[in-house]
C-alpha cells in the first residue's frame, strides 16, 4: 500500500494503523502530532486508525524546552 507522509510517497505493509506505524518508525506516541488525511488524529485513536492506500498523513514531533 502507498501512503504520503510527510510529503514524501512511501510504501507500507497493509492495515497498517496509526499506533504501528509511529512504532516501526520508534516514534514515541507522546511526542507527536499526527494528522491524517488533513484530520488530527487524537492519540486515544492511533491504535485504532488504520491507514489505506493514497492517504495523506503529517507527522510532527513535539519539542518543549525553554
Amino acid at each position: 500500500m502507498r501512503v504520503q507522509i510527510n510529503g514524501r510517497w512511501e510504501d507500507v505493509e497493509d492495515a497498517l494503523t496509526v499506533a504501528k506505524l509511529l512504532e516501526v518508525r520508534d516514534l514515541p506516541a507522546r511526542r507527536v502530532a499526527v494528522e491524517l488525511n488533513r484530520q488530527l488524529v487524537p492519540r486515544a485513536m492511533h491504535a485504532k486508525t488504520r491507514l489505506a492506500d493514497n492517504d495523506s498523513l503529517e507527522i510532527v514531533t513535539l519539542v518543549g524546552g525553554g
